[in-house]
């Protein structure tokens, strides 16, 4: 995306906007100027004639430096297709996004719901963290809106969702009875001399049924199918969507850019199903749980992991770190942080208290901010696109945002998204600057690139990328497209999150 000085006929309204930022006590304004080219597109996103050349199967890479593993995320583009489709197909991933809310709200009441009777003790472990960098790119190429990454599992490699609500590492493998359609090769345990399946009588089996809650998904000593092992432990995690990943839980060398983990456990699916998989090898767990990623890699990166998301529909880049050396980051502005809110009920999620927001400057007043004593408490998930917002803080979001854009025309809705403009014809426009305040007084500034989303590519239908949740009793999401060009840092050790400017790269 590019930004720069606006035409003067554009410049007056944002003087306008700028001077009611400064009077509402916003400082230095708060409006961005985003030009708009081929055709109504913002510069970010590329022609279909551009993406068309794009199509082909990227190899991700990874690297060591120093002691950290860098992944590559990569950002993919959408397949080549019709216009009359691109709506049809931005509908179903927003429709699979909004499936994922609804399945996390479900997960996040039945955790909630649980009651515990017996206490665990906290043993403190001495930690030499290592680090490592995994690259990191967007899944639309994959039709899913989720980033994804390589590792290598086993003899060979594995392309997969990089998901901080899930609780385990899932591939699909041969032989598949029935799978989704998948770029590359399923992963063969027989090919790996150092695959096992895990036996029903041990603690790992254990852990997955305790991490699940036996809710979305549940563990079990096999026998039953006669293709696995009478004392394997099968596993099914299903989705609110319909969708599911079933087969046995095994374990195997991972490699992460050379950092070899030896005896991952992960889940081994020979029936998966779901559009949110799409042309991915499965998803990897980095969740708070027992057999997530972050738990089983505690003792090489000490159980501290960050992301920086790209922010384009293109061949850019952005990386997944896996320890705790910041000199890997490229931050341009200080890492803030905020506290992780402490409950032993939490599941895999990472919640946070989101204290405030601001728009153009102008602070959002809700009662929403104020329910809870502490804020209104939030997941920080890099799975989940859109952010969702409980309906009172939303629709004073929404309310500020419809004040500030009021000289544009009002689109109808798309999908889940409900305030949209017609920005047909328009050169450039004026966006209000996004920041998200959280406990501590952080604030974090949202980019410009994730404030709204271009449902159509001749720009007819603009959207605010933030969707209302159907009840206050649920509990918000801050989506992915709303941390694009931020590092993100998970430290599990400190309980904190961190935030910091960077223009996503990998190189």
């Amino acid at each position: 995306m590019a930004w720069g000085a606006c035409t003067a006929a554009a410049a007056a309204l944002l003087l306008l906007l700028l001077l009611a930022a400064a009077a509402a006590g916003g400082g230095n304004g708060g409006v961005h100027c985003l030009h708009l080219e081929e055709g109504g597109r913002p510069r970010h996103l590329l022609s279909r004639r551009a993406l068309q050349g794009r199509q082909r199967h990227h190899h991700l890479r990874s690297r060591a430096v120093g002691g950290a593993s860098v992944l590559e995320l990569r950002h993919h583009s959408f397949s080549s297709a019709p216009a009359s489709s691109r709506k049809e197909e931005v509908n179903g991933l927003l429709s699979t996004d909004a499936a994922r809310v609804s399945s996390l709200q479900r997960r996040i009441d039945k955790y909630n719901r649980l009651i515990t009777t017996s206490s665990t003790a906290a043993a403190a472990v001495a930690v030499t963290a290592s680090k490592a960098q995994v690259p990191v790119t967007s899944g639309a190429k994959l039709r899913t809106l989720n980033y994804v990454a390589t590792v290598g599992l086993g003899g060979g490699e594995a392309t997969v969702i990089v998901d901080t609500a899930s609780e385990l590492t899932w591939v699909q493998c041969a032989p598949c009875e029935s799978c989704h359609d998948q770029q590359g090769p399923l992963f063969d345990p027989s090919s790996s001399p150092s695959y096992a399946a895990v036996p029903c009588n041990s603690s790992s089996c254990d852990a997955l049924q305790l991490a699940t809650g036996g809710m979305s998904g549940a563990a079990a000593c096999g026998g039953q199918d006669q293709q696995q092992p009478a004392a394997a432990c099968s596993y099914t995690l299903s989705y609110r969507d319909g969708s599911y990943s079933r087969g046995v839980l095994a374990h195997d060398r991972l490699s992460l850019a050379g950092e070899v983990i030896d005896g991952f456990v992960f889940g081994c699916g020979t029936s998966n199903q779901g559009p949110p998989f799409g042309g991915t090898s499965g998803l990897m767990g980095l969740g708070r749980s027992q057999l997530s990623l972050v738990s089983q890699t505690m003792d090489q990166f000490g159980g501290v992991f960050s992301y920086c998301l790209p922010l384009k529909e293109s061949d850019s880049s952005g990386s997944l770190v896996l320890g705790d050396d910041s000199s890997v980051y490229r931050n341009s502005t200080p890492i803030v942080y905020t506290s992780m809110v402490s409950d032993p009920l939490q599941g895999p999620f990472y919640f946070v208290n989101l204290t405030g927001i601001t728009v153009g400057g102008q602070e959002v007043e809700s009662s929403g901010f104020s329910a809870g004593g502490g804020g209104s408490k939030a997941i920080i998930d890099s799975g989940t696109v859109i952010t969702s917002l409980v309906p009172s803080i939303y629709n004073a979001v929404k309310a500020e945002f419809l004040s500030q854009l009021a000289e544009y025309p009002q689109a109808p809705g798309f999908s889940i998204l409900d305030t949209c403009f017609n920005m047909t014809g328009l050169r450039e426009v004026q966006v209000p600057s996004l920041k998200l305040v959280f406990d501590g007084g952080v604030e974090v500034e949202v980019d410009s690139g994730g404030v709204l989303y271009f449902v159509s590519s001749d720009s007819s239908q603009v959207c605010l990328a933030m969707a209302s949740l159907k009840s206050e009793y649920e509990t918000s999401i801050i989506g992915n497209y709303q941390q694009k060009n931020l590092r993100v840092i998970f430290d599990t050790s400190g309980s904190q999150v961190g935030f910091a400017q960077e223009t996503c790269g990998y190189i």
